[in-house]
C-alpha cells in the first residue's frame, strides 16, 4: 500500500488536492486514474481513502469516502532528546530508523562537546515524514525546535526521565532493568559524551543514570538502542 501525507486533514475533510509533485507521482508513476482509492494519513492518527475524480498531473483531485481512526502501535509516549553529529548523514539514518520502530517526540540538543550547533529542522522533518509513510505509521513523530541542553534539563516533564552516559565512576542503572511508566525522556548525547557538569546537572533535575550496555557505542547507534530496547519492553 501507497500510504500519502497531508497535515491539513482533519476529521471533517470531504477532499483533498494534491500539489504538483505528489500529483505527477499519482498519475505518471504510480499510474492512478479516475475511481482509483488512495490511502492517505495526517499524521495524527486518522487514515483517510479516497476516490480519484480528477487524474491530472498538475492537480490531482480526490474525495474522501472515508475516514479511519488507527490506534498507535504502542502504548507509551518517547521523547528521545539527542545530540545532533557532526554528520548529518548519521543523524538522518537515527531519525529514519527511530520513527520505523515507533518514537513519538524528537528534540535536538546542544551540548558542551557538540560538534554540530545548526540544525535545519526542514530536512529533519522531510526524513521523518518519508520513514513513516513508508513504514505505515499514522502517528508521526514531533520534531521540536534545536535547544541548549542547559535549558532543556529544567523543562517540566511527567514520566521516566533517563541521560546515557558512559562515566563509569557514576552508578547506572541498565535502561532494560527500568519499570517505565508511559512517559518517557531520554537523553543521547554527542561523540564526546557529556561533560560530567551536564550529567550532575541532569540528576540535580531529577533525572537517572542509565547504561545502554558494555560497548561504548556511537551517538546514533545509542539512540536507536534506546527506541529499541523501549519498544521490546512494552510488547
Amino acid at each position: 500500500m501507497q500510504l500519502f501525507y497531508n497535515k491539513d486533514l482533519v476529521a471533517d475533510s470531504k477532499e483533498i488536492r494534491f500539489d504538483k509533485i505528489e500529483s505527477r507521482h499519482i498519475v505518471k508513476v504510480l499510474r492512478k486514474k479516475n475511481g482509483d482509492t488512495l490511502h492517505i494519513t495526517n499524521g495524527e492518527g486518522l487514515l483517510f481513502l479516497a476516490e480519484i475524480n480528477v487524474a491530472s498531473d498538475k492537480n490531482c483531485v480526490a474525495q474522501i469516502t472515508e475516514i479511519q481512526t488507527q490506534k498507535k502501535p504502542w502504548n507509551y509516549h518517547l521523547h528521545m532528546a539527542i545530540a545532533p553529529t557532526k554528520s548529518m548523514d548519521r543523524l538522518e539514518w537515527f531519525l529514519e530508523k527511530a520513527t520505523e520502530i515507533g518514537i513519538d517526540e524528537i528534540t535536538p540538543i546542544i551540548t558542551e562537546h557538540s560538534e554540530r550547533k545548526v540544525v535545519k529542522l526542514e530536512r529533519i522533518e522531510k526524513i521523518v515524514i518519508s520513514a513513516a509513510k513508508q513504514s505505515l505509521k499514522y502517528h508521526f513523530p514531533k520534531i521540536n525546535d534545536a535547544v541548549k541542553f542547559k535549558d532543556f534539563i529544567k523543562g517540566s516533564f511527567n514520566g521516566n526521565k533517563c541521560i546515557a552516559h558512559c562515566y563509569d565512576e557514576m552508578d547506572k542503572q541498565a535502561l532494560k532493568s527500568i519499570e517505565f511508566e508511559n512517559n518517557i525522556l531520554i537523553l543521547i548525547g554527542p561523540e564526546g559524551d557529556f561533560s560530567l557538569s551536564e550529567v550532575e546537572s541532569s540528576l540535580t533535575n531529577g533525572f537517572i543514570s542509565v547504561s545502554l550496555g558494555e560497548s561504548r557505542l556511537r551517538t546514533e547507534t545509542a539512540g536507536i538502542a534506546a527506541v529499541h530496547t523501549v519498544s521490546l519492553l512494552h510488547q
